[in-house]
């Protein structure tokens, strides 16, 4: 589990990114980088970290669910995501 403050950050990010994506392309597109560089630097997408949706865990990340590998596997294996076998050969 990811610290609560970690997450609480990460949520701020997401918040901000959200706020000020507008206006953050219309000044990319006018090439207006001095009034770019202003705004907050968590305002930028690429501030933002994919994180596990349940645990937090920002390595190991499946995009396709958005839980890392090791919930992914515990939740495949329990037969908790539709579609999804253990294979064996």
């Amino acid at each position: 589990m990811a610290k609560k403050s970690v997450e609480a950050r990460q949520r701020k990010r997401e918040k901000l990114v959200a706020q000020y994506a507008e206006r953050r392309k219309t000044l990319k597109e006018a090439g207006e980088w001095t009034l770019l560089d202003k705004l907050p630097k968590n305002s930028s997408k690429v501030r933002l970290r994919n994180r596990c949706a349940l645990t937090g865990r920002p390595r190991g990340y499946v995009r396709m669910f958005g839980i890392s590998r090791i919930k992914f596997r515990d939740l495949a294996s329990d037969g908790k995501i539709p579609g999804v076998t253990k294979a064996s050969w």
